[in-house]
Parts: C-alpha cells; sequence; structure tokens
C-alpha cells in the first residue's frame, strides 16, 4: 500500500502532509476531537513509502497520519515514538525542524 503526499514548498520552508491511502477521506473521531483527513490537504500524489520517507528528511514541516507512514518514520528514527498521538487508534505526529 502507498501513502497520499503533498508537498507546498514557500521560500526557504517546505510542508509535507502525507497519510496512508486507505484512510484519506476518513473522519477519526475520539471524544469530542473530529480529525477530518481532508483530500484538500493530504491528496497529492500516490507514492511509495519509502519516497514519503525521503521527502521528510528534505521537508520543514511534516504532518502525518496513518499506521503504516508513522511506523515507518519512528523505526527510520525521524519520530520519536513519545511524539506519536492517537486518534481512534490511528497514529499521528509532526515534525518541525528550525
Amino acid at each position: 500500500m502507498d501513502v497520499y503526499i503533498k508537498l507546498l514548498k514557500q521560500s526557504n520552508c517546505a510542508l509535507l502532509a502525507i497519510c496512508d491511502e486507505n484512510i484519506l477521506g476518513k473522519t477519526l473521531k475520539q471524544g469530542n476531537i473530529l480529525f477530518p483527513i481532508r483530500e484538500d490537504f493530504y491528496k497529492g500524489s500516490l507514492v511509495s513509502l519509502q519516497e514519503a520517507i525521503d521527502l521528510i528528511e528534505e521537508s520543514t514541516v511534516v504532518n502525518m497520519v496513518g499506521q503504516r507512514i508513522v511506523k515507518e518514520a519512528v523505526e527510520k528514527g525521524l519520530v520519536h515514538p513519545d511524539a506519536v498521538l492517537k486518534i481512534d487508534g490511528v497514529p499521528h505526529a509532526q515534525i518541525v525542524k528550525f
């Protein structure tokens, strides 16, 4: 299974949004939290997991959601396991590089 990525670049900043292919368009619900995985934010190109990881390393801000992408980012040392939130059982993580 692949992941959707959307890369937005402006000046020296690159914002990368990534989500697992199977959750695009869903809304995660947990208590009062509603987390829509919106196509207008996440849907760009459908790429392999490795391509997404390569882009994470080049981006300044990353927003990722999904079992596969977050697990891979943790395994590659790009996200600390304690920084992963679970919403409705689905992992979500962000990276901000200064």
